[in-house]
């Protein structure tokens, strides 16, 4: 029963021609009513089937040939009007025209009738189309968009589909191709029109549209170019169709992270899926952004074991939640006699080393924390993997390890240091160097959508500010393919593309919440130890792997008993700074 009653175009249709025809009896009745001032003699009736008959069908066949029945009921515009005015005067002109050439049939006919039921048919046609639409917005029941679809193809008519069966909160009423093929423009899907994309800004105007769907897979510059171009319109509601597994197709919003993540096109799926299937894996830090997205990706790429390891109960329990399957180990990875225990009975087969201090303010107020956890747990998970025998350890670390100005930056250089020129014996070290994650717990992207949402203003600290980003998935991914390819003692690099200016980003996500006007960007000066402009490399020195989104830095030679004896110095100063300045003769201060 409830299939019977969903709405369909055909049903429109149909409803709409029937009302046609019972108006238009109303309505020439009370035509003849008016003219003899409703006392109307018997003989003028004899012709009042005939005109009735062939007015009718030309009024449903002029009104079908203006797109009348295709017209969505609750988003009838001033266009759908003026077609309805159209149909009207091209019926009345053809029975104009039958009359004049076959008047005899019609004897007698008052033809002041026919004028006034123009009017009439006018008025109550034209309002059964618009009183859906005036009754829902006169008492503010609608929630759904007028939407314009940006894109042909099979999605499209899902879409239409969706909306028709009331499945989403959006009404197709246009369609605008990205393409120069007749064959699409000025047809129709699912009885809504397909527009050349050069009409954008007319149909958008025409037909009050507040919102977009975009259906085609666009680069990110043309994406960019399209959304800055809808936005200009008005459009701030932007919504994409992607595919889930595949094979799903799922409506969600238009992202900040959409615009301006790097997408590598150099994955190897396969050879991840080789180096981590069936093995044991150890993650540390495997509740942080990074770490529970690693653990994610190792379960997908077919780990026989994860053995996650946080000192954070919370971000245990919620990567817990999404691997039930995988071991949870609450420490710290500063406790060296309990990491020795576990790695003893555990056996890990790889280690991947995402623990850290990362939030730069916060490092630079608790230098002593910082070290503790970046240096001490950093040598601790090498010194007991090396010891163990785990055949691979990656570590992971950033962009602020070059030419650091801020302690977080300089404990990572050690670990790099480390890392690199420790005898790593049966184990193959490898560290991963990347900049910014999209979306990640310590991004600006949550703290500027909290910002805006609150109306305000967005805090930047520079206006010329810039960091690399990347999707926290494809550089999860990139991290695992480099391992794979590591032969031990190397320093890799990952391409994150062009930086891009925080303010840009900023203003990219006000407009995307249509905010422009409301919200400000205010500037707040730079943080102790905060950078205007991060590296990926110490020099112009390195090696091109076989995949253009890795590389391979130039290594720096530390004798490893020196560095040790500076480790333990370090460690113990009560100068964290010049301690760390003696290791790291590039880490310079910006207080």
């Amino acid at each position: 029963m409830k299939e019977w009653l969903r709405p369909t175009s055909f049903k429109r249709a149909l409803f709409f021609m029937l009302s046609d025809i019972l108006l238009s009896l109303i309505t020439l009745y009370l035509a003849y009513e008016l003219r003899f001032n409703f006392h109307i003699e018997a003989r003028f009736f004899s012709s009042f089937g005939l005109v009735f008959g062939i007015l009718t069908l030309f009024k449903i066949l002029s009104l079908y040939l203006f797109r009348s029945y295709a017209v969505i009921w609750r988003f009838f515009s001033f266009a759908d009007a003026k077609n309805i005015i159209k149909a009207h005067l091209f019926a009345y002109g053809l029975f104009t025209l039958a009359y004049v050439l076959f008047s005899e049939s019609f004897t007698p006919f008052p033809r002041s009738v026919i004028v006034i039921d123009f009017f009439l048919s006018l008025i109550f046609i034209g309002s059964l189309r618009a009183s859906k639409r005036v009754l829902t917005e006169g008492h503010g029941s609608s929630h759904v968009k007028p939407t314009l679809i940006v894109g042909v193809n099979s999605k499209t008519a899902t879409m239409i589909q969706s909306a028709f069966k009331n499945e989403i909160d959006y009404y197709p009423i246009a369609i605008v191709s990205l393409t120069q093929k007749e064959s699409s423009t000025h047809a129709y899907i699912n009885n809504v029109k397909v527009y050349d994309f050069q009409e954008l800004k007319s149909v958008i105007d025409e037909k009050g549209i507040r919102s977009a769907i975009i259906t085609e897979t666009l680069t990110q510059k043309a994406l960019k170019a399209l959304v800055d171009q809808l936005n200009a319109l008005g459009i701030y509601e932007i919504k994409q169709v992607k595919l889930l597994g595949g094979e799903h197709e799922k409506l969600e919003d238009l992202s900040i992270e959409d615009l301006l993540a790097r997408h590598p096109k150099d994955l190897d799926i396969e050879l991840i899926s080789t180096f981590i299937k069936d093995k044991s894996v150890l993650i540390t830090g495997a509740g942080g952004s990074i770490g529970s997205e690693i653990s994610r990706q190792c379960q997908y790429f077919g780990a026989s074991s994860l053995i996650l390891v946080d000192n954070s109960e919370f971000n245990l329990y919620q990567i817990g939640e999404q691997i039930p399957e995988a071991t949870l180990k609450l420490l710290n990875v500063t406790e060296r006699k309990s990491l020795d225990g576990l790695f003893a009975e555990l056996r890990p087969d790889i280690v991947i080393h995402a623990a850290a201090y990362k939030h730069v303010p916060i490092c630079e107020e608790n230098k002593e924390a910082a070290v503790l956890n970046n240096v001490l747990g950093t040598k601790n998970v090498v010194d007991i993997s090396i010891a163990s025998e785990v055949s691979k350890l990656v570590i992971i670390s950033t962009d602020k390890a070059v030419r650091p100005t801020n302690v977080m930056g300089a404990t990572k250089r050690v670990t790099e240091l480390y890392a690199n020129n420790i005898e790593s014996k049966a184990t193959e070290i490898v560290s991963v160097r990347f900049g910014n994650v999209l979306g990640s717990s310590g991004s600006v992207i949550p703290k500027f959508k909290q910002q805006i949402e609150s109306g305000g203003p967005v805090t930047v600290t520079h206006p010329e500010i810039t960091r690399y980003f990347m999707l926290i998935p494809e550089a999860c991914q990139l991290v695992l393919q480099t391992a794979a390819i590591a032969k031990g003692g190397e320093l890799f690099i990952l391409d994150m593309g062009e930086p891009i200016k925080i303010v840009d980003l900023a203003k990219q996500m006000i407009r995307l919440y249509g905010k422009e006007r409301e919200v400000s960007i205010e500037f707040t000066g730079l943080r102790p130890g905060e950078k205007l402009y991060e590296e990926l490399f110490l020099d112009e020195s390195e090696e091109q792997t076989k995949y253009s989104s890795i590389f391979i830095a130039k290594s720096t030679v530390y004798d490893i008993e020196s560095l040790s004896d500076d480790i333990e110095s370090l460690l113990k100063s009560e100068n964290k700074v010049e301690a760390l300045q003696k290791i790291v003769p590039e880490f310079v201060r910006k207080d």
